[in-house]
């Protein structure tokens, strides 16, 4: 087989929205067992264009061509790689070569359809699973219930993804990051002939993303389909990809290889650690803390074990770990989302110690008021637009005026332009990017002043000079406002540079406490 055929071709595609041009005259060309890595900052026009190779509603070219060249079985209707003399893989009759502009075709044509079911996608921050199922069950939804080879199938597709020994757990029990590689599973059991994958190790501690980052390199060489990926991680292009773009507004600055294009794209991004106030006394305790679930399939499962912590006044505070290290459950134990099945989480309120396992006013009601959560799974109101989510749709009470200034100060605070702020405050979150509507969702925490701010994978899906702003933003945060921090995140820069101390979690406990650097030299020397 010839590996160097091309499998998809994108022709000059412009695209607007409202009026705002998000892709402007992008063309490349993507051949068998290669990968395009797509980089830029946020809302440069990334997932737009993956969105738009998706097929997605509503993204069709304004003006060029997206072109799939592939082998198309006039008996069966089922689609190949378009290698030359190979015989159709499903009903063996011989194909006939095509050159597919998908979006030329009308909504309901077959062989667009069929198309769009080889075409495979995972996109950021989207953990679409079946809740109450189990992992492998999952993984069983999205394969041929009549393949005899199921069930071999699916074990594949959770070695590969590196989650066997979570098989029989419930899928919303997951972690983020946990909850992503069984997300990437199930599109793999489509058998994809082209792979998009937007941020597809965002929420992955780096190292389980380098491996993820190589089976994934290795899968798209060994079945020759193609690749194209998108990353704000200038690490995750240069591992994965062998050509790269770099976008700006929807503009292309640079092509060539993922070397060159990367030292273009982080020429200039700089950051310098800063210190703030000292810190003050102690404000959340956890002694002896567990959270322990009962499976039938699995016996006792200890999400959190024996626990035990101390974080300051004004402290910004890291949870460091693998992905299913405990670190999300811990923080939802000190938010009093999740109650400890045993010891002590408290927050001191005033005088008094508030203990967050206890329900009702008299317990954790009396804390969750003076407490913001930016979750993972962070969701905004579609049907309003920004200023509404920052004001009316959180229940802020206030005149209008004042709602207003509220919300371009904090807009500013989370990186956005001044220039860009009006019109971001009467936008609907359908037509932000992934990385505006994350920055949205953390405005909406600071707006309302909390006295502690939970942050689970803060810089997941933003780029390295949006990332320095929200470093900022907490810093700032925790000056101006006297607020506390804990971040849980597998950004080790950002927790280098913008923590006090972090905890490095391994299987539900805490290994050790620490100055972040000592920290993440003992997550990386253990690894």
């Amino acid at each position: 087989m010839d590996a160097s055929v091309d499998l998809l071709t994108i022709e000059n595609v412009t695209k607007s929205f409202n009026g705002r041009t998000v892709l402007k005259n992008v063309s490349a060309k993507i051949s068998a067992g290669k990968v395009l890595g797509l980089v830029g900052k946020s809302a440069a026009g990334k997932s737009v264009l993956i969105h738009m190779i998706r097929g997605s509603e509503g993204y069709g070219p304004d003006s060029g061509r997206l072109l799939f060249h592939v082998n198309h079985c006039p008996k069966c209707g089922n689609m190949d790689l378009p290698f030359p003399g190979t015989p159709c893989s499903k009903c063996g009759a011989e194909p006939v070569s095509k050159q597919i502009d998908y979006w030329g075709l009308k909504e309901y044509d077959p062989v667009r359809q069929e198309l769009k079911g080889r075409i495979a996608i995972m996109i950021q921050r989207t953990f679409a699973l079946f809740g109450d199922k189990s992992v492998v069950e999952n993984i069983l939804e999205a394969l041929d219930p009549g393949d005899p080879k199921r069930v071999d199938k699916a074990v594949e597709l959770l070695e590969f993804v590196n989650m066997t020994h979570r098989a029989t757990h419930i899928a919303r029990d997951l972690s983020g990051g946990e909850k992503q590689r069984i997300v990437m599973a199930r599109q793999l059991a489509k058998n994809p002939l082209f792979f998009l994958a937007d941020e597809p190790t965002g929420t992955l501690d780096p190292h389980t993303s380098a491996i993820i980052h190589k089976r994934l390199v290795d899968y798209v060489q060994k079945h020759n389909i193609c690749m194209v990926m998108a990353s704000h991680w200038p690490e995750a292009i240069v591992e994965m990809s062998d050509h790269a773009i770099w976008l700006d507004a929807g503009n292309v600055m640079m092509d060539g290889t993922p070397e060159e294009v990367t030292a273009k794209f982080m020429e200039g991004y700089h950051f310098e650690k800063e210190t703030g106030k000292n810190t003050g006394d102690s404000l959340i305790i956890l002694e002896n803390a567990q959270k322990h679930y009962f499976s039938v399939s699995r016996g006792v499962v200890k999400a959190v074990d024996d626990v035990s912590l101390d974080i300051k006044e004004r402290e910004i505070f890291a949870l460091v770990g693998l992905s299913g290290a405990g670190k999300t459950t811990t923080s939802r134990m000190i938010a009093g989302m999740t109650p400890a099945t045993s010891g002590k989480v408290a927050i001191k309120i005033g005088d008094d110690w508030v203990n967050m396992s206890e329900e009702g006013f008299a317990g954790k009601g009396r804390a969750t008021p003076y407490i913001g959560f930016l979750h993972q799974e962070y969701s905004l109101y579609p049907f309003d637009t920004v200023l509404q989510n920052l004001s009316t749709s959180i229940g802020m009470k206030m005149p209008a005026e004042l709602a207003k200034m509220k919300a371009i100060q904090v807009l500013l605070s989370v990186g956005f332009d001044r220039k860009d702020v009006e019109k971001i405050l009467y936008s609907y979150p359908d037509s932000l990017s992934v990385g505006e509507s994350q920055r949205i969702a953390f405005a909406q925490v600071l707006i309302k002043e909390p006295k502690i701010i939970i942050l689970d994978e803060p810089t997941g899906t933003m780029d390295p000079i949006t990332k320095v702003m929200i470093a900022k933003s907490v810093l700032k945060a925790r000056d101006d406002l006297d607020e506390t921090f804990i971040v849980v995140s597998h950004d080790m820069d950002f927790v280098l540079n913008c923590c006090d101390r972090a905890a490095f979690m391994k299987n539900g406990k805490v290994v050790d406490i620490g100055p972040p650097d000592k920290i993440i030299n003992e997550f990386n020397k253990d690894q």
